[in-house]
């Protein structure tokens, strides 16, 4: 078994997350190759975890990395959208989920999907290659407009023009359907200064092209609202994102959905300890707010983290503690 993954915000994820009674059960909505979930089962011998993924290869890698844990963990492969929209009757309400909007370093080094603009891949990018459009498809059927808004409003890409123009005239040549291929023609593209940066030229591009294939910031919202549905009253919500269109989306659910008087929201920044506990959640009506913030501002990794795994650079993490079930508002 090769991991090559470390996860992001790892002791803060516990230190907000771990289970607050003696058997809980976390759903780790994008389990990728396990790391959160190992930690969680290892540290809290009471906890038994959902973990959801739409990869089979990297939830193969996730199943032979926690066997260990035995029955405590259950798999399942599928979108963590779907699976909220459609529990399966056999699975409780959860104490905790975590989602992790982060993609493995699994899926740049190991898939062979044409996530890095490193390697001479296909160019595929999708999470689940057996649904949807590639890459590669995408690039090929969208208008100069279409692809330069692609770049510019999923991952902030400053020559996203001059990278659509690029692609629309290379593709009068031939199909681009290699990773390494794309990465030339955006270097080309970049003018000089652009290329100073420490980071590729292609990275917002192969960034933004990524989202668009597998629907990232589309899907969120609903994401969102479901997981929060199938959330137990009194339970914690976190999830971690990696660049700032999620973010946003994940801040503005949150600020809507949390208490915005008195006490039912402190909006608490500090550690567990510091966090009152509700016992019993109170049922409120409809038009009240259904969470109250634990992290009024995005926890991002400390000095030491950035340190021993850098990828975690551009991580945050934004957790909420559910006031109320609707079912039970009036």
């Amino acid at each position: 078994m090769d991991i090559v993954h470390t996860p992001a915000l790892l002791e803060e994820t516990i230190q907000y997350l771990g289970p607050r009674s003696g058997e809980e059960l976390m759903i780790d909505a994008t389990l990728g190759e396990g790391g959160h979930s190992y930690a969680f089962l290892s540290r809290f011998p009471g906890l038994s975890v959902i973990g959801i993924d739409a990869d089979a290869g990297i939830l193969a890698i996730a199943r032979e990395r926690l066997k260990v844990f035995g029955g405590r963990v259950r798999f399942y492969s599928l979108w963590s959208h779907d699976f909220f929209a459609n529990p399966p009757g056999d699975v409780g309400r959860p104490d905790t989920i975590l989602i992790d909007l982060g993609v493995s370093v699994y899926h740049y080094e190991k898939s062979g999907r044409g996530f890095s603009f490193r390697k001479d891949e296909d160019l595929d990018m999708r999470i689940d290659p057996s649904r949807g459009e590639s890459a590669a498809g995408l690039i090929g059927r969208l208008g100069e407009k279409e692809l330069a808004d692609i770049l510019y409003y999923n991952a902030g890409e400053r020559y996203s023009r001059r990278i659509a123009g690029a692609i629309v005239e290379a593709r009068r040549q031939g199909a681009i359907r290699r990773a390494s291929v794309l990465a030339s023609i955006v270097g080309r593209a970049v003018p000089a200064g652009g290329r100073r940066s420490a980071f590729h030229p292609a990275t917002k591009t192969f960034q933004a092209l990524r989202i668009a294939v597998n629907g990232e910031l589309e899907r969120l919202p609903s994401l969102l609202e479901d997981a929060l549905k199938n959330l137990k009253a009194g339970g914690r919500m976190g999830i971690i994102t990696f660049h700032s269109a999620e973010d946003r989306i994940v801040k503005r659910f949150f600020r809507d959905k949390s208490a915005l008087s008195g006490s039912r929201d402190d909006g608490s920044d500090g550690n567990r300890d510091s966090i009152s506990r509700r016992d019993t959640p109170i049922c409120r009506n409809r038009d009240h707010r259904a969470v109250r913030l634990l992290t009024r501002k995005a926890i991002s990794p400390g000095e030491e983290e950035l340190r021993a795994n850098p990828p975690s650079r551009s991580a945050r993490l934004r957790v909420v503690e559910k006031i109320y079930d609707e079912e039970c508002a009036s």
